[in-house]
């Protein structure tokens, strides 16, 4: 049984990231750039429902980097994401009034630090002033506050409010 369990854990994971990839790459004019909604951030809730997810968004946040972005992102970005995923999972079983709000919050704070200050530095015509990085800053945090504030809480509450999704996606750890 505890095999079996590891294998649809792995096999959840491994369709966690490809989704996430996959997301990135069809979604691409959104995905990348210093104005972005990455709709496939909203998986970075996924923690919420086990360890497992970390590795899965971590893992499709890096191929995604790797196949659609630059290195320099493959390293921030995903870096970003980790941290999100893994402050996610601390924060899993806070609600205000029954949503997943506060594990959205991380995956915003996490990409408009890191994320914010990379476009600004590496990717900017103009130096990197303060104003520009707050810029920026500011325009990753409202991306991850449509796709994880928004699109993912709502991803949350129908896993947990279907028995179906719940199954698939909250197996017992």
């Amino acid at each position: 049984m505890n095999q079996t369990s590891s294998v649809r854990k792995l096999v959840r994971c491994a369709l966690v990231a490809a989704l996430y990839v996959a997301l990135c790459l069809a979604l691409a004019p959104f995905s990348y750039g210093a104005v972005q909604v990455r709709v496939a951030e909203a998986l970075c809730l996924l923690p919420v429902f086990g360890p497992e997810y970390i590795v899965a968004v971590t893992l499709g946040c890096l191929l995604a980097n790797f196949l659609g972005s630059t290195l320099i992102d493959v390293v921030f970005g995903t870096l970003a994401t980790l941290l999100a995923c893994l402050c996610t999972y601390a924060v899993r079983n806070a609600r205000v009034k029954g949503l997943a709000l506060p594990a959205a919050l991380p995956p915003v704070f996490w990409n408009a630090v890191i994320v914010g200050p990379e476009i600004a530095i590496f990717f900017s015509d103009t130096p990197a002033t303060f104003g520009l990085i707050a810029f920026n800053a500011a325009t990753v945090a409202l991306g991850e506050v449509i796709s994880c504030g928004i699109l993912g809480v709502a991803l949350v509450k129908l896993i947990e409010t279907n028995p179906a999704l719940r199954r698939v996606f909250a197996e017992a750890h």
